[in-house]
């Protein structure tokens, strides 16, 4: 019997879902697992989006981040013109402490039963070497290396995109699109952000840094070095105050907030980190202030073009191909922004909505018959 008090929680988790499709409460008490799997939008193909394993407080505060996260991939997957809608999933636990191949495999088969609404792969706190726990109970899976039948390794795109998204900000803040002789402040030397700092150097950029990682910081350095450019590294908070002429956040989201977009002394920003505004408005407030947005899910969508391309195996110079057209993309922000006189942030998110109504008169709602065939992988879970 349901109670009241179940009956109240029950239209709180409607209401929250807002536009989205499906959710799925994932719970398998054998393995300890607790968690949520969220499609957004499938008007233009099958639900793609990662896992990540975070100790969340609460199932609410683990619902909110599903639910933000996998609408955000509706809007990346339009902007990167692939075949796929918007979906995440999260796994509440701890990844330092509750992981366990038993865990993925039992996540694996929820995301199974759901007959190939949605695809998943690795995101924050979560492995390669989890998926691959996963992949023995569905074929859902996507982000693999080159030997277990996938792209490989997802921050080349990814870093090289962004590099395209600096290259059209460049165009059109100076006339040039060339990276030399400008001067960018780069957040982060992770995966992605050291190779992007790595193909500034290589054009005769120059670069100020900011990492935790000594390591990384001691390498971008001796490059700086080797290609005669000059490297600065700063403190984490005063990245904010460097003059540069473009800003690269490529570490945390929430970046771009009232504070940091204060100090900022930069002519544009294009990095390859999520979510960088902390709300929606600040993107007005980097227009008041003369500073030229990229927006995130365009610039780092290289890294989705590969994930995608591995369900109709692998083909990198296909990748590099839809890679490029990130360039023509963020032009075609920075002038629909002009000609409507609206935020590029806005610009952009009329182009992603644009090109979900637009699939609608192909594809109403996913069918099985769109779904990507897995053939490379079925000698693998044999």
């Amino acid at each position: 019997m349901v109670t009241a008090g179940q009956s109240i929680e029950r239209v709180s988790v409607i209401d929250k879902m807002e536009e989205h499709e499906q959710i799925v409460f994932c719970n398998d008490k054998a393995t300890g697992l607790q968690a949520i799997i969220a499609i957004h939008d499938t008007t233009r193909g099958p639900a793609l989006g990662g896992c990540r394993m975070a100790p969340y407080k609460s199932m609410d505060e683990a619902l909110t981040d599903v639910l933000r996260l996998s609408k955000g991939m509706t809007y990346k997957c339009a902007a990167a013109d692939v075949d796929f809608g918007g979906g995440k999933a999260v796994i509440i636990g701890d990844p330092q402490k509750d992981k366990t191949p038993e865990k993925f495999r039992a996540f694996a088969q929820f995301v199974e039963s759901l007959n190939g609404r949605f695809y998943t792969g690795t995101d924050m706190g979560t492995t390669l070497a989890d998926f691959v726990h996963a992949m023995k109970e569905t074929n859902c899976i996507v982000g693999l290396p080159v030997e277990y039948g996938g792209g490989g390794d997802s921050s080349i795109p990814t870093a090289l995109g962004v590099v395209y998204g600096v290259k059209a900000t460049n165009q059109i803040l100076f006339g040039d699109d060339r990276l030399e002789g400008k001067t960018y402040a780069v957040q982060g030397l992770g995966k992605v952000g050291f190779k992007v700092a790595e193909h500034i150097l290589r054009e005769g950029g120059h670069l100020v840094v900011t990492d935790i990682n000594d390591k990384a910081l001691e390498e971008i350095q001796a490059l700086g070095k080797k290609h005669g450019s000059s490297v600065k590294v700063v403190a984490s908070d005063a990245i904010y105050q460097q003059e540069a002429d473009i800003f690269v956040p490529c570490a945390f989201g929430g970046v771009l907030n009232d504070e940091t977009i204060a100090e900022l002394k930069v002519k544009g920003i294009a990095g390859s980190a999520n979510n960088q505004l902390a709300e929606d408005h600040h993107s007005r407030l980097l227009q008041e202030k003369g500073i030229l947005y990229a927006p995130d899910y365009i610039v780092n969508g290289g890294g989705l073009i590969q994930v995608a391309d591995e369900l109709y195996g692998t083909n990198p110079e296909r990748v590099l191909a839809k890679t490029r057209n990130i360039y023509a993309s963020i032009l075609e922000v920075f002038q629909q922004a002009e000609l409507d006189q609206i935020t590029t942030a806005e610009a952009a998110n009329r182009l992603c909505e644009k090109r979900i109504e637009a699939a609608k008169n192909l594809n109403h709602f996913f069918s099985h018959s769109r779904r990507p065939k897995w053939d490379v992988r079925k000698s693998i879970n044999a």
